[in-house]
């Protein structure tokens, strides 16, 4: 079974960002260490308990703190950026090391502070479809005739490009622009995620056209986990989950990662009880062995190649011993 790993670089409590970029590079090695397929990094503006808001650069740390491990975004969130930019960046990390480099890119475009502060220059901001356009063919064309402009450098092999979404449309797109495509469940909390995910993941395999970029359809499917041995260990670092994702003042509430404390001493109210009930659709918790079970049943309901698993929970330590349980009862090697 293949499964990959997506983090946030988490500032818990008493730490500061160096201490958490510090962290996400023991994190990668871990997962290179215990045969997890890549790494990525997610994209986050104005939430102080994360120090992932330049993926692109933390990539580049990451690059040179391990050997083999398939490095990501997880994704760039287009709609703030130049795509001509994007693949520019991300082919000179594939010139440095190749064969290691996983494009993913999204259209989340964050809260409306965060927008203006990212908002791009021009009379008019393309579509999202048309950056998606311009980011393939940036990747792909190597003659300027038509153009008149390339993305160099020019290499030998390209970036995989990733699409990330949660909907049938964009599933459609990726498959007919022949990328490789990941369904996100735990972006909303919605009862029935894991049926669009399935429709989803049937609608990229029967629209997949080969293309510069890939020959056959790969599909991924990604979800928060909280797990651990002992069932009360595995139920306080949901708790902590359960409170980080009430996303209260658009995830500014808490300035670290609520620790196991923190979330222990909250008062939880009818109303923050309903939307932590809601938002467990958005994640597998429990017991390690439990997860890693229910991980097997989705990727084989929703037909999925690979998992991207996301261990957001507070310590270090913990999001270590999360990989490191579920690559054992998973079989990773």
């Amino acid at each position: 079974m293949k499964v990959s790993v997506l983090d946030y670089a988490v500032i818990d409590e008493g730490e500061t960002a160096s201490q958490a970029l510090a962290h996400t590079i023991q994190l990668a090695q871990k997962a290179e260490a215990l045969g997890y397929q890549r790494f990525w990094m997610a994209e986050h503006h104005n939430v102080p308990a994360f120090a992932s808001s330049s993926p692109e650069v933390i990539m580049m740390q990451l690059l040179n703190h391990t050997q083999r491990i398939r490095i990501g975004s997880g994704g760039i969130m287009l709609p703030h950026y130049s795509p001509y930019k994007v693949v520019e960046n991300f082919k000179v990390m594939e010139a440095y090391f190749p064969g290691r480099i996983d494009l993913g890119v999204g259209n989340n475009m964050g809260t409306p502070i965060v927008r203006k502060a990212l908002e791009r220059a021009g009379d008019k901001i393309p579509s999202y479809e048309e950056d998606l356009r311009q980011v393939y063919n940036y990747l792909t064309q190597t003659d300027n005739s038509q153009t008149k402009i390339l993305a160099n450098p020019q290499v030998e092999a390209l970036p995989a490009m990733w699409l990330l979404s949660t909907s049938v449309r964009r599933a459609k797109w990726a498959a007919e622009a022949g990328c490789a495509y990941v369904y996100g469940i735990f972006p909303y909390a919605r009862e029935d995620a894991l049926e669009v995910g399935r429709q989803a993941i049937a609608t990229y395999r029967k629209h997949f056209k080969p293309s510069q970029l890939l020959q056959e359809p790969k599909a991924m499917f990604s979800a928060f986990v909280a797990a651990a041995d002992q069932e009360e260990e595995a139920e306080d670092l949901t708790r902590s989950l359960d409170l980080w994702l009430l996303g209260q003042d658009q995830f500014s509430y808490y300035q670290r990662m609520p620790s196991v404390k923190t979330a222990k001493a909250t008062e939880i109210t009818s109303s923050m009880a309903g939307k932590i009930k809601s938002n467990r659709s958005r994640m597998l918790h429990g017991k390690a062995s439990q997860v890693a079970s229910q991980l097997k049943d989705w990727i084989n309901y929703l037909d999925a190649d690979e998992a991207l698993i996301m261990p957001l929970v507070p310590g270090i330590d913990k999001r270590m011993q999360t990989l490191e349980l579920l690559a054992h009862y998973l079989g990773i090697k």
